[in-house]
């Protein structure tokens, strides 16, 4: 039996997340969900009422009809992350079973652009007239989210320094936790050649010291990440790909899939084996293992369809000749 109170978990939380951040890891998105898991506490027995952890622990997962049931997983995880952390100095501390949260992955499949729709983004990004965000600019960085697979976030950050068009390679710093080098195509690198020096005039236009950030607005200010998802939503309801209205639909983060899918099918059409390609592609997106990137063998129809036939073909091949 583990005996808390919310006054207690806060400074124990404070400690979870210095250890974390102590190894590297950010854990951001970890100190919300602990933020809102002690206030739950607090709301529930004040600051100084003593209650039992697996009690608040299955309570505060019930919480909230109607929550998703991944979301409440991955918030279940943070808690029992901290669970596992108190344990070391308390080895009777409780520590809830996966079951109480066992769903660990989402059903959300997302919008995977075709050939011809990439196409139409870019053409369409290239005649771009806005008051802030420029043609150019707009259309070389969908060119680095769809060529590269980056985050929006990995690519709006980008600064000169972190692109090297000799080596032809991009730095991505501390993204996720952890920094990496990203390899690019000789055609992308001729792309950014030509945005480097349209920015160049830019800046001397603006009679601005030339800033860090390789993407720039308008007015030679770093290119933001709100900006950079609105303006791109934009063209997405433009072309009718994303409704007019609401938050449904394909969304900036989709160049990203489209990428990995893309990459994926054209390796299968090769015939090669992509399971064995994964952890290289997984190395290439950032992701912290293969399980985040095998979501892509399921995210197209055609995808699915060629694993379908080269698993027939393999099955006829493996018969014994009668």
């Amino acid at each position: 039996m583990t005996i808390i109170t919310a006054d207690q978990l806060a400074c124990e939380a404070k400690e979870f997340l210095r250890f974390k951040r102590a190894m590297g890891i950010p854990y951001w998105r970890a100190e919300f969900v602990l933020d809102e898991f002690v206030r739950f506490v607090r709301r529930h027995w004040g600051d100084h009422g003593k209650v039992m952890l697996d009690e608040v622990i299955a309570r505060w997962c019930a919480r909230g009809a109607g929550r998703k049931a991944v979301t409440v997983a991955n918030e279940f995880g943070v808690v029992r992350q901290f669970c596992l952390y108190r344990r070391r100095r308390d080895p009777s501390s409780y520590v809830p079973e996966h079951a109480l949260a066992p769903v660990k992955e989402s059903i959300f499949l997302p919008y995977i652009f075709s050939h011809d729709e990439v196409r139409k983004i870019l053409a369409i990004a290239g005649s771009h007239d806005g008051r802030f965000i420029w043609a150019s600019m707009l259309r070389t960085l969908i060119l680095v989210l769809y060529c590269t697979g980056l985050r929006l976030g990995e690519a709006a950050r980008l600064c000169v320094a972190d692109i090297d068009l000799g080596c032809g390679t991009l730095t991505i710093q501390r993204s996720k936790g952890r920094s990496r080098i990203v390899p690019i195509r000789a055609d992308l690198v001729a792309e950014l050649r030509g945005y480097a020096v349209e920015r160049g005039r830019l800046v001397r236009e603006r009679r601005q010291a030339n800033p860090a950030r390789f993407f720039l607005r308008l007015d030679a200010s770093p290119l933001t990440v709100p900006s950079a998802s609105n303006a791109i939503r934009r063209l997405l309801r433009q072309l009718g790909i994303k409704p007019p209205d609401g938050r449904i639909g394909a969304r900036p983060y989709e160049f990203r899939h489209a990428f990995a899918v893309h990459r994926l099918t054209a390796w299968a059409n090769d015939g090669v084996d992509i399971h064995a390609k994964l952890p290289s592609l997984s190395a290439y997106l950032g992701h912290q293992n293969i399980i985040g990137t095998e979501v892509y063998l399921k995210a197209t129809p055609q995808l699915l369809e060629l694993a379908s036939s080269r698993f027939e073909q393999h099955l006829r091949n493996a018969r014994p000749r009668q």
